[in-house]
This record gives C-alpha cells, structure tokens and sequence, in this order.
C-alpha cells in the first residue's frame, strides 16, 4: 500500500468509524486515541470559595447509557483494528469511568496488551467534596493488533529518556497548563487537553520517523503537532469543527528541524541489524567445533560448540540461546550477550563481538 493513498498530515473532519472505513486497510503504524471518556457527571462542581469547576461537560462526552458507550467503543475500536498495520500497535487513554469497558472490548476483539501505564499527575484536580479520593491518574492500555504480533519498541530511547535506567509503566509529569494550554476568551478551548510530553513518549517509544500516526479523536491537535516535530505522518479525525480550526492553527505554527536521519532515528540499531545464524560463525572460522565457550563471563559454566551450531553442556543441548535459557532457570536469554569465548589475549569477550566481525566483513551493516 502505497502512503500516497493516504490523506496524511491533513485533519479529516467528520464521523471516526465513518472516516476510518474509507482508509485503506493496514495503512497506519500507530494510533493514539484518547476518546470521550463517560464521565457520568452528576451534578455542578463548586470549590470552597464558590467558584465553580470548569469539569468535562462537554455533549460529546455524554452518553444514554453503558450499552450506548459499549457499542460506540467497539464500533470504533473495530474500525481502528481494520486500518492498523499486522506490525502496529495502538495506545488508548482513560479514566476509571470507561478504561476498564474498553479494555474488555479491546481483548474481545483480538487486541492483545502489551502494558498498562499509569500516567500520575503532579498537579491533579482536588476532590472538592471531600467524599472520595483525589482522581490523580489516569491509565494508558498499549497493546498489538494480535498476539505474538511484532512490533515496534524503542526501549533504548526510554531508558536514555529516564537517565539511562529501564522506564517503568508509571509516568509521573503534570496535567497541560500554563502556556502550553490552549484558551479562547480566557476559558479552555478544549476540556481535555493532553500534555505535550505524554503524547512524546508514546510516539517515541513506539514509532519510526516516517511512520503513520493515526488519531481518531484529534481535539486540540496535540498528537498531531508532537508527530510533526518527531517527524512522523500523521492523520486526525474529528467531528467537532471548532476544534479542527484550533489544531490546524497550533500544527501550522509547529515548524521541526530539519530531519537528519542518523538524529532522529532512536531504533535499537541492533535490532535492525542483518540477522546472522549461529552456525556462520564456525563457518567463517571464528569458532572451532569443539571449542569452550563460557556463560555469562563465567569459567565455571561451560559447554562444547557442535559442528552444527548447537552447545552441548551439563544437561543440555541446543542453541545458544536455547542453552542460555537452560541454565537461567528458563527465563529468556539472548546467547549473543551470555556466551563468551576467550580470545587471543587470554580474556573472555561476547559472541556478539564475532557477529560484528562477520556483518562487516559482509559489508551488510
């Protein structure tokens, strides 16, 4: 499928499920949709010195009943499915009222997840009656159109985000406010404005510079404006007319440098990398069958390479990582990163340091 049969970098606006059903099907890399959530407002909200709460009353977000809200979740979850790409995934955002409904629909429908986020707010809206606990979370569901489906992870990029150690699944940063909020007369020209930097980690985590970034529900455009500086495509929907006049303008102002590409790919280069078997290594006379190779840069846990790839150890036979995982006690190893061999020097180094040599020498990298 050719991206030039789609309407990208543009707002769509009118009906998602509408709008969705007349897109090519697995055409997206990634969608983000932060739909109405139900909120079931039952009344006014007053704060103690009477000013009133500028709360989500918006008639978009009300609906007749929780069959009502079911059928249009699954209605438009479908319809996402349909457009995601087989290797896509795609990030749902919710509160207690609604994100444990569409979760369900989601499974229902073959979506399988990946994590669950917790995006908690420095800054929360108190509870000003007093009668329940402060709401200062909300959830994020990230899941693949199917299991075992592939797809993208740019895990490096978030440990480098969060001072090089592994990112957790609670995001701790404040709601949008201050200038980065959007107002019209001095009152918020959308109700639920997401922040900037949530929208730039999911984006970065889970998407390639050229890839589709689909939003269903675009508001005030924020998807699209952190996809254009990440150097993404991307596509929003959106019904309400005032809003696609208030995103277009904020995506208009949003000039990204100039796209290099060694800058803005966050890949694990690694992982892209040619593949490499095993068995090249002996054939290019890297490794000797018979030889010693060491697990996790320890002497005393040894086995023999066989001529055909395989290690045989204490116990076990199979391939580096299979053996890897053997003496792990079953937790999942990557053998290129375990098994050492000794050198030339008298020192032990890991197998990926042969598989380097021979992706050079191939002139494949």
């Amino acid at each position: 499928m050719n991206k030039n049969d789609l309407p990208l970098n543009q707002i769509l606006p009118g009906d998602c499920v509408e709008i969705l059903d007349a897109l090519p099907e697995k055409s997206v890399d990634l969608i983000f949709a932060d739909p109405p959530y139900n909120l079931q407002l039952q009344q006014e909200l007053w704060r103690p010195n009477m000013t009133k709460v500028d709360a989500v009353d918006d008639a978009w977000d009300q609906f007749g009943s929780f069959q009502a809200y079911d059928e249009f979740s699954r209605n438009w979850l479908t319809a996402c499915r349909r457009v995601l790409k087989d290797n896509g995934t795609i990030w749902v955002i919710g509160s207690y009222h609604n994100i444990y409904r569409i979760g369900a629909i989601m499974q229902d429908l073959g979506y399988w997840f990946l994590n669950d986020i917790v995006w908690i707010k420095t800054n929360p809206m108190p509870n000003f009656r007093g009668v329940r606990f402060t709401n200062a979370h909300e959830t994020l569901l990230w899941a693949s159109k199917a299991k075992g489906a592939r797809y993208t992870f740019n895990h490096h990029a978030m440990k480098a985000l969060n001072d090089d150690k592994q990112m957790r699944s609670d995001w701790l940063m404040p709601i949008c406010s201050g200038s980065e909020r959007i107002k019209l007369n001095d009152k918020k020209a959308h109700s639920t404005q997401k922040p900037e930097a949530l929208l730039y980690r999911v984006i970065l985590s889970s998407s390639k510079p050229g890839d589709v970034v689909l939003d269903p529900f675009f508001g005030s455009g924020t998807t699209g404006a952190v996809a254009k500086r990440l150097h993404r495509q991307w596509i929003g929907i959106e019904r309400e007319e005032l809003y696609v006049k208030i995103a277009q303008t904020r995506i208009d102002n949003v000039i990204p440098e100039l796209f290099v590409d060694e800058v803005f790919d966050v890949g694990d280069k690694k992982r892209q990398a040619p593949r490499i078997p095993f068995g090249s290594l002996l054939e290019n006379n890297l490794l000797t069958p018979g030889q010693l190779l060491f697990f996790q840069n320890n002497r005393s846990q040894v086995a023999r390479v066989k001529p055909d790839g395989k290690l045989v150890g204490n116990g076990f036979e199979g391939s580096i990582h299979q053996a890897g995982k053997y003496l792990m006690n079953g937790s999942p190893c990557n053998g290129w990163q375990h098994w050492y061999f000794e050198g030339e020097d008298g020192q032990l180094h890991p197998l990926d340091e042969l598989r380097e040599m021979i992706r050079k020498n191939l002139d494949i990298e």
